[in-house]
């Protein structure tokens, strides 16, 4: 891992941290990559959770809220990932490099280690996911076989990941839209329920679900954008691309939602009873390793943060490993409040990255060496959002929970509904960076490993 490093082919993303980046998707390559990401089964299983559900499951809001909520929850999401894409594509830097330049090369370590812990936790829940999907088409395979060869392709798919972006546009995003085009068809022949029966009470949570999924994929933004050919193609891909597929895909799945009587567990059946349902939606099922292909190479790209000379092909082959290991053995259903937890943390700090690159020390250029200095009141700023977001939504970790309800009653406090913990906090954030900037050190720009 440590060996004298070979270089990448000059189309292909570098093999260590001290290679240049290659400039070469442009904005149709980005976009495809993007709306790929946007249309997941965990957007059409996960869909209820736009319609504010209590804790025993059940809606709070109507279906036409809940869409309502999910479009403008994702529209805002959308911006946001936008904005996290812009500094990848301006400095050639990933995601996690750029945190040495806001908040210094050893306190970039913490947030390192917390994205490595989420991409490990979603890479493991996308292929868990996936056997589900595929025991739902053909269930005469054991589940450790769709298991394992959900992880060998998402293995194979992040040795040569700018050529998996190019394949996601040439052939797969074609098949996605085929797909959506067609359930659209079948599952509007059938007779839907009124879809204003309920409340709009919790339109905000609903809004701010949404708007938290999108926003989910912001640490991971820069390790593709860093790519682009411009900023303008690398925003507008990841606001556009995004957040057109996720409205497409959630509303799809909250039709199908609606036919199962809000049945979650039944999700896949809409699509799987209707005329050649089953060799459409494996479609679905076949181009969700782009989703596990993310996470598995933004952990690669990720840990090049901590050793920069090691070779994201030795990673991701360690890492693929791991995560169909960990989908063999584990239900990811038991720590998926965990991982919502460690992605909330990322939200604020979006916020003081925007704040700061875009409005404060960043315009002068950010020093992304391994020798950064420590920018403390940029982390205090990230700290004074995490607590904003906490409070509004102290999350499902029990003892985590507990904590912050406690400080909720300590302080009087109790979040209105039309709260959103996302946009709060990273108003928060971004107003206590911009507040706390003038107390920076100045530090000669640097962008060199």
């Amino acid at each position: 891992m440590h060996e004298k490093s070979v270089d990448a082919p000059r189309d292909e993303a570098p093999y260590t941290l001290d290679q240049p980046a290659p400039r070469v998707l442009g904005f149709w390559d980005q976009s495809a990559f993007w709306a790929n990401l946007g249309v997941s089964l965990l957007a059409f299983s996960g869909a209820y959770t736009v319609l504010a559900p209590t804790a025993d499951g059940k809606p709070t809001i109507s279906i036409m809220a809940g869409i309502t909520a999910m479009i403008v929850g994702t529209v805002i999401g959308g911006l946001m990932l936008g904005l996290a894409a812009v500094p990848g594509a301006r400095t050639g830097r990933p995601a996690m490099v750029l945190l040495r330049g806001l908040f210094g090369a050893r306190p970039s370590y913490l947030p390192t280690l917390l994205n490595v812990a989420q991409l490990i936790g979603w890479g493991t829940f996308e292929l868990i996911t996936i056997a589900g999907a595929a025991r739902a088409l053909y269930d005469g395979v054991p589940r450790w076989v769709y298991v394992v060869a959900a992880g060998v392709i998402t293995t194979v798919l992040t040795i040569w990941p700018l050529g998996s972006v190019r394949l996601l546009r040439r052939y797969v995003t074609v098949a996605v839209c085929v797909a959506l085009v067609y359930f659209y068809i079948q599952l509007l022949r059938e007779p839907l329920p009124d879809l204003n029966q309920g409340s709009w009470g919790g339109f905000w949570i609903g809004a701010d679900a949404a708007l938290a999924v999108s926003i989910s994929w912001v640490p991971v933004a820069a390790d593709y954008t860093r790519h682009s050919r411009t900023q303008r193609a690398a925003f507008g891909a990841a606001t556009v691309g995004y957040s057109i597929t996720q409205i497409i895909a959630y509303v799809l799945g909250l039709f199908a939602l609606a036919l199962v009587a809000g049945d979650s567990s039944r999700i896949y059946d809409p699509f799987l009873h209707v005329t050649l349902g089953a060799m459409i939606f494996a479609i679905f099922v076949l181009r969700e390793a782009d989703q596990s292909f993310a996470n598995v190479y933004s952990t690669a790209v990720s840990i090049q943060n901590l050793v920069p000379r090691a070779d994201r092909r030795v990673l991701s082959i360690a890492l693929g490993v791991l995560i169909t290991v960990l989908a063999l053995a584990l239900d990811i259903n038991d720590y998926a409040g965990f991982l919502s937890l460690i992605g909330s943390v990322f939200v604020p700090m979006l916020g003081v990255l925007a704040a700061d690159f875009f409005l404060g020390s960043g315009r002068r250029g950010w020093n992304t060496t391994r020798s950064a200095p420590a920018r403390w009141n940029m982390i205090v700023a990230w700290l004074i959002g995490i607590v904003v977001y906490q409070l509004i939504n102290p999350g499902t970790v029990a003892h985590w929970t507990d904590l912050w309800q406690n400080v909720q009653k300590t302080l009087h406090f109790t979040p209105a509904t039309w709260m959103s913990a996302s946009l709060f906090s990273f108003l928060a954030a971004a107003a206590a960076a911009l507040l706390l900037s003038p107390l920076t050190r100045k530090s000669k720009p640097n962008t060199l490993a």
